[in-house]
């Protein structure tokens, strides 16, 4: 009895300890809303547009808000087309966050240069991860379903400059299946395997309209 009531009393602490996160994976954005990426690099600046893609624009939300992006990585550059970041830094935190899908917005607007929209493997698979489109990938992205929810309207120069190096070697797309170390290791690995990885310092909501 005394194992149940403790088993029933952590269950109930990491239901409180959750229930913030989860309130805020379930809320709704605002209309539009602007978020400042402070990388190591410089400041990028994102204007979402929620009725581009209306479930990635509350992901989106929800995961700044919480702090989710705050040294993150950007684990995915390859120069001259797409910037990826959105695996957190703390395994425990990406772990906990990895499951937790959503479903496909269809796409609304092309995939051009400066636009933001979520990766994912398989329909319905989005998460975290998301990438900046560095060039024009309309059509092609457009057709694959990729939803932008977002554009940078501040730093794409920032955006250009992100160390391109190590390409797909630190971690690759999520269909690549290279990306099991980056959810065990966090940081810690990232940072003894490739240092030279821009990242983002801090990830804000900084205007918001409803």
């Amino acid at each position: 009895m005394p194992g149940t009531v403790q088993r029933l009393g952590l269950g109930l602490a990491l239901g409180l300890a959750l229930a913030p996160a989860l309130a805020m994976a379930q809320g709704r954005a605002p209309a539009r809303y602007r978020v400042k990426l402070d990388t190591s690099k410089g400041a990028i600046v994102i204007q979402v547009t929620r009725a581009w893609a209306p479930r990635g624009a509350d992901r989106f939300y929800a995961l700044v808000r919480s702090g989710y992006y705050d040294q993150a990585r950007f684990f995915r550059v390859v120069a001259g087309r797409w910037a990826q970041f959105g695996i957190a830094g703390d395994p425990a935190l990406a772990r906990r966050w990895r499951g937790r899908t959503f479903p496909d917005d269809p796409p609304r607007e092309p995939n051009r240069r400066g636009t933001v929209a979520f990766a994912f493997a398989v329909p319905n698979g989005r998460t975290t991860q998301v990438f900046i489109n560095l060039r024009n990938h309309s059509p092609a992205f457009d057709r694959q379903g990729f939803a932008p929810f977002g554009k940078v309207v501040r730093g794409m120069r920032v955006a250009d400059r992100l160390y391109a190096g190590y390409g797909e070697r630190a971690g690759g797309g999520i269909r690549a299946g290279r990306q099991a170390p980056l959810f065990a290791g966090g940081n810690a690995y990232l940072e003894q395997h490739f240092p030279r990885l821009d990242f983002i310092r801090q990830a804000r909501v900084v205007t918001q309209n409803r």
